[in-house]
């Protein structure tokens, strides 16, 4: 049985790509902050911080222990920040770094060492088109993505030897607890600037890590994917 490991997976996106590959058979390995959401057999479940190195360096361990190897690893844990330059203080600065790039680091440094005797080792790593957009009131969250991405082409370079690809999914927003707080005439302007202007959906998130998951896809990494036409 392949075994995938999700971050964030109690709930929004997370949780739907958890249920997707345990439909599909896989072994699915969650983490989050708070408890599982998810009861299934073939589901085991870490509640931890993404940006708290002992803690997904022990998360590794037990994955070892318990499986020998993983075969995928989607990074999906992520926090966003609407607010103004002028308006955002330190703290939230450096928590939004902290999940969303020392959070996918970690997971990227730990994980890939648990890839190697995979047949098809893959990482897929979440992004945001706040970044190419470049999104008003959004900078320290575009900013975090922005380094996401660094990580993911260079990754892809330095774990090539490995055979593992490294890409990056780039959804528009979803209307999951990550946009629930922007106001709708926010989200409107920002689905107005893309070429296909609606709201993503799960599913779209899903196919499009699922291509990068195929046995095909093999000879494609380094590759960000942004969703709704947007470039």
């Amino acid at each position: 049985m392949k075994q995938v490991v999700i971050t964030g997976a109690r709930k929004g996106i997370g949780y739907s790509l958890a249920e997707h590959y345990l439909a599909q058979g896989w072994g699915v390995i969650g983490c989050s902050r708070g408890g599982a959401s998810i009861q299934h057999p073939n589901y085991k479940h870490y509640s931890l911080d993404v940006s708290d190195e002992s803690a997904v360096i022990n998360m590794a361990r037990a994955v070892k222990r318990a499986h020998g190897s993983v075969d995928a690893l989607l990074n999906n844990a992520g926090i966003a920040s609407m607010n103004h330059c002028l308006l955002t203080p330190a703290s939230t600065v450096n928590q939004v770094m902290q999940t969303n790039v020392v959070g996918t680091f970690l997971f990227c440094r730990e994980f890939a060492k648990l890839m190697r005797t995979s047949e098809q080792p893959r990482i897929v790593n979440f992004t945001t088109v706040a970044h190419p957009l470049n999104l008003e009131g959004e900078a320290i969250y575009a900013a975090s993505k922005a380094a996401v991405e660094s990580l993911t082409r260079i990754m892809a370079r330095e774990l090539a030897e490995l055979r593992i690809t490294v890409n990056a999914v780039g959804p528009t927003p979803v209307q999951t607890d990550l946009v629930k707080g922007v106001p709708a005439e926010k989200m409107d302007a920002l689905i107005a600037r893309q070429a296909i202007p609606r709201y993503g959906k799960v599913e779209d998130v899903i196919n499009a890590v699922d291509f990068f998951l195929r046995p095909s896809s093999d000879f494609i990494t380094g590759q960000v994917l942004y969703l709704g036409g947007v470039t």
